[in-house]
């Protein structure tokens, strides 16, 4: 049979024929060596003066780097720190041989275990690794999948995992086309997993509905096709809640995702399952998609980078092309680099998207160095005293401001002069629209409802109860809001603000239901503060802020101008050379430290 996925409420749609059963699985063998060992150099734990490059062999050096990766490196870092000698080295780790980083246990009670050192590269420096042939993609994807098979049954992060031989036969052939002086772009040989909201060609993909329990789509999305072009190997995909809905990680088919610095709390969501394995280092870069935060919360409540970009940035293919969508695509990445880089993959034109952006990709591929002196921030805070946050919420936030000035920034506090109110019960309104007119034809029949969780019934019958009226009502306050925004950027070049009201919660608590002294009336009121960018239609790109007393992560939103990516990397880049948040303050489970 036939059937319309469901897609435009997080960014992606299409037509794909539903098989009668599906029996594929996957499940990790035992540890095996590659025969290419002895050849490894041994990589730097934390990435840093690792070059490549350098120590290229003559052939290699005949082989050009793909241009995204030659770009950054142009930059130069200086002269390369001693080896500190009470590491361990590489074929140590990997083997078993390396002591436990920490006697501690987190979560369910497993013991910290040092990550191999492959793993810890940010992927900028592991694809100059594979191009220089300093690894090979198949020790790479032995890493990973050793790293993966050790920490992903605590957290439930990455889902429809595919065979290992499977993916260790492609990572040879992107090794024997290196051997031939072939790359396919900067992602050559590099693990992906795709976020369970887009089709991806013969890998299960389920929307986390049990309605798609077994959907495995005959092509894929317009951001997986370009992923795959660029050298990536699709290991599976990232959890998400049911269809995206709501910033909670959690669904019938597989379960809950939890956090990466406290298994026993939320991973945020919808790109939850992408936020926790970027951060416990099972995935070098992933991508997203966003709605009501789904890039900005899940990446501040794990320590990591989302970036929502422009509507028309990244192409969709959504079922409708015309009437903008309010979701998003776009990257996550624990750099402000692995960020631009993975965008440049994934954004450019489509015909398949009329309404996508055809200015180049190309310009995320340079160095994101810039001088800040002077610029203009502004906080918006809690909105004027509209927004409830948990205690010490605005507190790490504020943190955030006293780095942006060290830049050289000059912040001030933002007074609004709108009646927020409305641009809540607007985004309602399109919200219902959107959701209801893809998952109604579920809701028809009593027997695949039963199949939907309330929030989403909830959707579907407040979109249906919509006049034409009212949906034109709201999509002309999203006008007017646009404007009081567009008016901000008269006054200041970047906004800022906290990318949650509270802190990671309880992992089997669906939604919060008070903050503060205020109650939440929808299930997903405890995340209105990212709904006006949202409405507001331009970028906004989470950077971590700091932590709690009790170790749980924060961040903040960088929003610019419409269309103005650029401009949000490079900030980005810039605090995170002041801060250093990913770096300094990995998850003791990744074994890190």
């Amino acid at each position: 049979m036939t059937c319309e996925p469901p897609g435009r409420g997080e960014g992606n749609a299409g037509r794909h024929r539903v098989p009668a059963r599906c029996t594929r699985s996957w499940t990790i063998g035992r540890h095996r060596r590659s025969g290419t060992g002895r050849r490894i150099r041994r990589l730097r734990a934390t990435g840093r003066g690792l070059d490549p490059l350098e120590r290229r062999g003559p052939a290699a050096a005949r082989r050009p780097l793909p241009g995204h990766v030659d770009a950054h490196r142009r930059r130069g870092r200086g002269k390369r720190p001693r080896r500190d000698p009470t590491r361990r080295s590489r074929r140590d780790v990997e083997s078993g041989r390396a002591l436990r980083t920490s006697d501690r246990t987190q979560g369910r009670g497993a013991a910290v275990t040092a990550a191999p050192e492959i793993v810890r590269l940010d992927a900028r420096r592991l694809s100059e690794a594979i191009h220089a042939r300093t690894v090979s993609c198949v020790e790479v994807m032995t890493a990973y999948l050793d790293h993966i098979e050790r920490l992903n049954p605590q957290v439930n992060a990455l889902v429809s995992l595919e065979p290992r031989d499977a993916l260790l036969r492609q990572a040879r052939e992107r090794d024997e086309a290196l051997g031939r002086g072939e790359s396919a772009g900067w992602l050559h040989g590099i693990p992906q997993a795709v976020k369970d909201l887009l089709p991806t060609r013969g890998i299960r993909t389920t929307w986390g509905s049990r309605l798609f329990a077994q959907f495995v789509p005959d092509a894929d999305a317009i951001a997986v096709e370009r992923l795959r072009r660029a050298g990536a190997i699709l290991i599976g995909k990232t959890n998400v809640p049911e269809f995206g809905l709501g910033s909670q990680t959690y669904n019938d088919v597989f379960g809950t995702t939890r956090n990466a610095y406290d298994p026993a709390r939320t991973a945020g969501g919808s790109s939850g399952g992408a936020a926790v394995a970027l951060a416990l280092r099972m995935l070098p870069v992933a991508d997203g998609s966003d709605h009501a935060g789904s890039l900005r919360n899940p990446a501040a409540f794990n320590n990591v980078l989302g970036f929502r970009t422009t509507f028309g940035c990244v192409p969709a293919g959504d079922l409708d092309a015309f009437l903008p969508a309010l979701g998003v695509i776009g990257p996550m990445a624990r750099t402000a680099t692995d960020l631009a880089l993975l965008l440049s993959v994934l954004a450019g034109y489509d015909p398949r998207a009329p309404l996508s952006s055809r200015d180049s990709p190309a310009r995320f591929t340079a160095p994101l160095g810039r001088d800040f002196a002077g610029t203009r921030i502004g906080w918006l805070g809690d909105l004027g005293g509209h927004l409830p946050f948990e205690p010490g919420v605005l507190d790490v936030a504020r943190t955030a401001l006293g780095a942006l000035e060290t830049l050289g920034c000059v912040v001030d506090e933002v007074r609004l002069d709108h009646a927020m109110e409305r641009v809540w019960q607007s985004w309602l309104v399109l919200r219902a629209y959107q959701v209801g007119s893809v998952l109604k034809p579920h809701h028809a029949d009593p027997a695949r409802r039963a199949l939907l969780k309330p929030e989403v019934q909830w959707e579907i019958e407040r979109g249906a109860r919509l006049g034409a009226y009212e949906l034109a009502d709201a999509s002309a306050e999203r006008t007017v809001w646009y404007h009081v925004v567009r008016r901000l950027f008269d006054r200041h070049d970047y906004l800022v603000a906290p990318s949650a009201q509270v802190f990671p919660f309880d992992a089997e608590v669906h939604w919060p239901r008070r903050i503060a002294d205020r109650d939440m009336d929808t299930y997903h009121r405890w995340m209105e503060v990212v709904v006006p960018i949202t409405m507001a239609g331009g970028p906004a790109l989470n950077v971590p802020a700091g932590f709690n007393a009790a170790g749980l992560p924060m961040g903040v939103q960088l929003i610019g101008r419409p269309h103005d990516e650029l401009g949000c990397l490079q900030l980005a880049h810039a605090y995170e050379q002041a801060t250093g948040w990913v770096a300094r303050h990995p998850p003791p489970l990744a074994g890190l430290t």
